[in-house]
């Protein structure tokens, strides 16, 4: 079986619900369930690099898999993939998703994953960070929003996967 993430277009549905508290108040703020804060949705790129594209990789394996399995068990990977509003690969990023990930089963593909989404655009300013757990086989997965700065300061959600093509 071929790695999922050689070459991939991830769709991430950031669904944001926002508890953003710039100081403390002894009343509790009551969130409206039928009007979410924000939500965008982007397209990740991820394009490993195999050793001939330089050019085009947006990743690299920095530690190789262990021979624990045949999921890639213990490799370790470092990116700085480009976000996009569209699902083509040269459209202008409008963040950068910054970060590692690493195959952490041996009897099928998962991944955990760190990463920081930098954004720098006349729309949004700041930072999401965002952590979990990437179970592969799954049609989609969530992963935490574990904080945030500039425009999503103190931000707390959840990001969901969704594969949208692999290569």
């Amino acid at each position: 079986m071929r790695s999922p993430v050689v070459k991939s277009c991830c769709v991430l549905f950031l669904i944001l619900f926002l508890s953003r508290h710039y100081s403390v108040s002894a009343t509790k703020k009551i969130l409206n369930p039928k009007k979410p804060c924000k939500r965008f949705i982007l397209y990740y790129h991820d394009i490993l690099f195999d050793g001939n594209d330089v050019a085009n990789a947006t990743s690299a394996a920095t530690a190789n898999a262990t021979k624990l399995g045949n999921t890639d068990f213990g490799k370790l990977v470092v990116f700085d993939d480009p976000m996009t509003k569209d699902q083509h690969l040269l459209s202008h990023p409008v963040a950068r998703a910054q970060g590692f990930y690493f195959y952490d089963m041996k009897t099928t593909y998962n991944a955990w994953f760190a990463y920081t989404l930098v954004f720098n655009s006349s729309d949004y300013k700041g930072t999401l960070n965002i952590m979990g757990a990437d179970m592969m086989r799954e049609k989609a997965r969530d992963l935490s929003i574990v904080g945030g700065t500039g425009d999503f300061f103190m931000t707390r959600g959840i990001v969901t996967f969704q594969t949208d093509t692999q290569e």
